[in-house]
């Protein structure tokens, strides 16, 4: 009787296992995939509206306007959650749309045009579809990896998906050199979308593959919006939201205008504009190891002050010189410091963030940091107008985003010590969906692998 229970309560014993196993695989497939779709189409979209005719004011405002409606789609994801009974449905089915929203830039491409009000539509879908999934994403896989190897498979995942990120966009801008010296960058364009369509169906088929063995967590609860600004005023992790919130802004002023500023005035080739975001991605990639001992052993609050003060000068650099070298010089110094920033911030903002809770919260905070990232992308937008889309317009922007970083400190300074577990960094800074990661236009806080194109 003995042998035939071992044998029966063998398989029962390792079919949880198996199920584990394949569900890390399925995500690690995700990861790098989604990392692929980046690199190759999100990161370019901007290069794109130049490619098609468009204006350099019109190039910064398609990858920032439409993240509003990302923020607002989030607002719907704990109801559309409840609603389908499901994280994974919510999941794949908002994967899936994005994947078909590169299917008329495709288009556009081979037409060779596409206004900019069809643009700003179809990066609307794009984004939207891709945010919503961020919050119900940590939700689910928090159910699926146990916490005793959450450190080693969310780094490792990580870093599989910066290396798909950073192969696609180095492999789409070899692509586009090439193609331009042939006056054929618009189907290179096409090519690229196409292949970023793929891989997020790619990855779509395998969060579809994932289990979910939780698909409601029991304690699941919505956070009423009264609740939300009372937080907001009167907590620490609420004034930590809103110093995040106004740096987002402050970047916003010049962030999304880089690209246009360098293909337009400075008439950098798409084989620079690689290298200068190479620079950026890799120093940040490499730097992270170290901040995370830095933050052990400071605290993961001076680590904030250390990548707040860091990050002030950056963006007013690119106006003392745009000579190329100092650019990368530049470019690496961004890396080094948003890493720091980006690593504190995920550090102390999980840690006040209960796990029944965090849905309701990502969706809420998400929100309010895509409201500031358009509001910051809308005033420096404003003021390149006002100065006729000049070259000094450029460095106007690039000045003021520094000040509006330097004036953002005030709120850090009344932000007061968060207590952050050690052993549990690891998780709380790697275990975050990258929903809309990018090398130029980082989302927060579903996307903590990008780089910030030259601020």
């Amino acid at each position: 009787m003995s042998s035939a229970g071992n044998e029966v309560s063998f398989p029962q014993r390792s079919r949880p296992s198996q199920r584990l196993e394949r569900d890390l695989r399925a995500s690690i497939v995700d990861g790098v995939s989604f990392g692929g779709m980046v690199g190759l189409g999100e990161t370019y979209l901007p290069a794109f509206a130049l490619a098609v005719g468009l204006s350099e004011m019109d190039s910064g405002l398609v990858s920032s306007v439409p993240l509003v409606a990302g923020g607002l789609m989030q607002l719907g994801s704990p109801f559309a959650v409840r609603m389908l009974g499901s994280h994974r449905r919510w999941v794949v089915g908002c994967a899936v749309i994005q994947a078909i929203s590169f299917i008329p830039l495709v288009i556009a491409a081979m037409v060779g045009s596409i206004g900019i009000t069809s643009l700003l539509f179809i990066a609307a879908v794009y984004w939207g579809s891709g945010l919503a999934t961020g919050p119900a994403w940590n939700t689910w896989i928090g159910t699926l990896v146990p916490r005793s190897i959450r450190p080693r498979f969310f780094a490792h995942r990580t870093r599989l998906s910066q290396a798909g990120v950073f192969l696609g966009f180095c492999g789409g801008g070899v692509l586009l050199h090439y193609a331009s010296i042939y006056q054929r960058s618009l189907q290179a364009f096409a090519l690229m979308f196409s292949l970023a369509a793929i891989c997020r169906m790619i990855s779509a088929v395998s969060l579809r593959l994932h289990s979910e063995p939780v698909p409601l967590p029991t304690n699941m609860r919505k956070i009423p919006w009264r609740r939300v600004f009372h937080h907001l005023r009167a907590s620490s992790g609420g004034k930590l939201l809103v110093y995040l919130a106004m740096v987002q802004a402050a970047t916003q002023v010049s962030g999304p205008f880089f690209t246009p500023f360098m293909l337009k005035q400075l008439k950098i080739d798409y084989k620079d504009l690689v290298i200068l975001f190479s620079t950026a991605f890799l120093a940040k990639v490499l730097s992270l190891p170290f901040w995370g001992r830095v933050a052990k052993r400071v605290g993961a609050r001076n680590l904030l002050w250390i990548g707040g003060i860091g990050i002030v000068p950056l963006s007013g650099g690119w106006v003392l010189s745009q000579n190329f070298l100092w650019l990368n010089a530049l470019q690496v110094c961004s890396g080094i410091l948003w890493a720091a920033y980006e690593l504190a911030f995920f550090l102390l903002f999980f840690e006040s963030i209960a796990e029944e809770e965090r849905t309701s919260v990502l969706t809420i905070y998400n929100l309010m940091n895509t409201v500031a990232w358009v509001a910051g992308s809308l005033v420096g937008g404003l003021i390149l107008f006002s100065f006729d889309t000049s070259f000094n317009g450029y460095l106007v922007i690039f000045a003021a985003s520094s000040v509006a970083r330097l004036a953002a400190l005030a709120l850090l300074a009344r932000v007061p010590r968060i207590i952050v577990d050690s052993d549990q960094m690891a998780v709380r800074t790697v275990a975050v969906r990258p929903g809309a990661a990018s090398l130029n236009t980082p989302v927060l806080p579903s996307l903590p692998d990008q780089v910030r194109d030259g601020d």
